[in-house]
C-alpha cells in the first residue's frame, strides 16, 4: 500500500521527478563505468605482466617498450642483436627468457616470432592442432580463430608491418598448425610462429626491395621459375585450398620450411626475462644501459606509473560524478519539501483515518528511496551499456575487451549504499516536517 502511494505521489510533478531521476542516473551511470573500467583495466594489465620481470629491447621509451612487447598496444622502440640478447639470455640470473620478433600483420593481428615458452608464460595451450614445429607454422589465438573463423589447415599470406593494408607478402603462405586455447590475455588475439619465419619472410622482402622487379597488375607476381600466378589481395585467407597450382605453397617456399636459417646479424624485436635471482632485476638496467645498444625495463614499475597517470584521470572524473550525485541530491530535496506544502492536507487526512506520525515519516523517507533506487538501477544499466561501447573501441583498435556483465561487488556496494545515503539526508527534513505536521491547524487552515 505505501509502496502504491509512494509510485504515485513521486510522479505529482513528473518534471521535478525525471530530472531527479536523470541527475542521479547520470552520476551513478559515470561511477559504475569508472569503477569496472579501472578495475578491469588494470586486472588484465596486471595479469599481462605475470612472469616477466624485465624486458630487454632497444633505447628509447622503457613505457613504449612495455607496451609493445609486453601488451601489443603501441610500435616497438626498434631492433636489437639476437646474438648480443643471447649473452644476456643465457646468464646464470635467468629463469627464463622468452625472445619476440615483430614485422608482420594480418588482418590487423600481429604475427609475432616467439618459442613456445611465450605459450606457457600466459598459460595457454594448444587446444587444436599442434605447435609451430617449421617455418610459416602458425598458432592461432583464440579470439582470432573465433572472429576470422580460422581452421587448422588454413593459409593465409601476411602484411608488412603493423597496418591492415600494408603491403602483403606474397612469397610464402603461413599454414596454420594450431589453435591456442583462450586465456583473457593478449596471447588470444596473436598469431604466433617461430623466429625464423619471421627473419626467412623480411630477408626475401628486402632482397626483392634491391631488385629490379617486373611490372605488377593483371600478369601477377613473376617468379624465379618464370612461372606466373594470381593472388587475392583483398582477401589473403584461403581456407581448404584446392590441390594444384593455385592453392599449392611455391617450391621455393617449401624448401625454406626445411632449411635452416643463418642466427649471424639477425635481429629481433624483445626479450621477454624472468629471473630466478633478484639481484638481475637492481642490476641489469643500469648494465646494459652502460654497456650495449639496448635498455632493460620493469614492466610493474612502468605499468604502476601508467596506473598513476590513469588513475588522476579517473579520480577527476568521479569527483564530477559525485558533484552530479550531489546536485541530484539536492534536486530531490527541492522536490519532495515544494509537494510537502501541496500535500499537507493529503498528510492531515491520512492522520485522521488512522496513519501514524512514522508512517508519513517512512512515506517521505520511501519516495526518496524510490527515486534513489530507481535512478542507481538505471545508471548501473547505463554504464554498462558505455562499457560495451568502450569495449568495441578498444578491442578494435587495442584488441583489448572489457566484459559489461561483470561485477565489482565490494566498490559497486559502497556507491549503492552512498546513492541511498544522498536520498535519506535528501528527505530528512520535509520528513521531519511531515512527521511533526500538526492536524487541527492544518484541517482548520483548509
Amino acid at each position: 500500500m505505501i509502496l502504491k502511494i509512494a509510485w504515485k505521489n513521486i510522479w505529482f510533478k513528473p518534471l521535478n521527478t525525471i530530472l531527479s531521476v536523470i541527475l542521479l542516473t547520470a552520476s551513478v551511470a559515470i561511477i559504475s563505468l569508472l569503477i569496472l573500467l579501472q578495475e578491469q583495466f588494470e586486472k588484465q594489465f596486471s595479469s599481462n605482466i605475470d612472469g616477466v620481470d624485465l624486458v630487454i629491447g632497444a633505447k628509447g621509451s622503457p613505457l613504449q617498450l612495455i607496451l609493445s612487447s609486453v601488451y601489443q598496444v603501441d610500435a616497438p622502440t626498434g631492433n636489437i642483436s639476437y646474438e648480443e640478447a643471447k649473452t644476456w639470455m643465457k646468464h646464470p640470473f635467468v629463469k627464463t627468457a622468452i625472445p619476440l620478433a615483430f614485422g608482420d600483420n594480418y588482418r590487423g593481428f600481429k604475427i609475432v616470432g616467439t618459442t613456445p615458452d611465450y605459450l606457457e608464460k600466459f598459460g595457454a595451450k594448444v587446444e587444436t592442432g599442434k605447435i609451430f614445429s617449421k617455418d610459416f607454422e602458425v598458432v592461432i589465438g583464440s579470439e582470432i580463430a573465433k572472429k576470422l573463423n580460422i581452421k587448422i589447415g588454413d593459409k593465409f599470406f601476411g602484411s608488412h608491418g603493423d597496418a591492415e593494408q600494408g603491403e602483403v607478402h606474397e612469397e610464402f603462405a603461413y599454414i596454420v598448425s594450431g589453435i591456442a586455447s583462450p586465456t583473457g590475455k593478449v596471447i588470444d588475439n596473436l598469431i604466433l610462429s617461430n623466429i625464423p619465419s619471421v627473419w626467412a619472410m623480411h630477408d626475401s622482402h628486402d632482397h626483392e626491395a634491391h631488385t629490379e622487379n617486373p611490372a605488377h597488375g593483371e600478369e601477377g607476381h613473376v617468379h624465379e621459375e618464370g612461372e606466373e600466378h594470381h593472388h587475392d589481395h583483398e582477401e589473403a585467407l584461403v581456407e581448404n585450398p584446392p590441390h594444384g597450382e593455385e592453392g599449392h605453397v611455391h617450391e621455393e617456399g617449401e624448401e625454406l620450411h626445411h632449411d635452416e636459417i643463418s642466427e649471424e646479424g639477425k635481429e629481433i624485436t624483445a626479450v621477454l626475462i624472468k629471473f630466478k635471482n633478484k639481484m638481475g632485476f637492481v642490476l641489469w638496467p643500469r648494465l646494459i644501459a652502460q654497456n650495449t645498444d639496448m635498455q632493460a625495463a620493469s614492466p610493474a614499475v612502468e605499468i604502476n606509473r601508467l596506473f598513476s597517470l590513469f588513475g588522476i584521470g579517473l579520480q577527476a572524473l568521479q569527483y564530477l560524478a559525485y558533484g552530479i550525485m550531489l546536485i541530484s541530491g539536492i534536486s530531490i530535496f527541492i522536490a519532495l519539501y515544494n509537494t510537502l506544502k501541496e500535500r499537507k492536507y493529503e498528510f492531515a487526512l491520512m492522520r485522521v483515518s488512522g496513519a501514524s506520525r512514522l508512517q508519513l515519516l517512512g512515506l517521505v523517507l520511501f519516495e526518496s528511496l524510490l527515486l534513489c533506487i530507481t535512478g542507481f538501477i538505471l545508471g548501473t544499466i547505463l554504464g554498462r551499456i558505455g562499457l560495451w561501447l568502450i569495449s568495441s573501441t578498444t578491442e578494435q583498435d587495442y584488441k583489448m575487451a572489457f566484459d559489461p556483465f561483470a561485477f565489482a561487488l565490494e566498490k559497486e556496494g559502497v556507491l549503492f549504499i552512498v546513492t541511498i545515503f544522498v536520498g535519506i539526508i535528501a528527505a530528512l527534513i520535509p520528513a521531519i516536517k511531515a512527521y511533526r505536521l500538526n492536524i487541527s491547524k492544518t484541517l482548520a487552515n483548509a
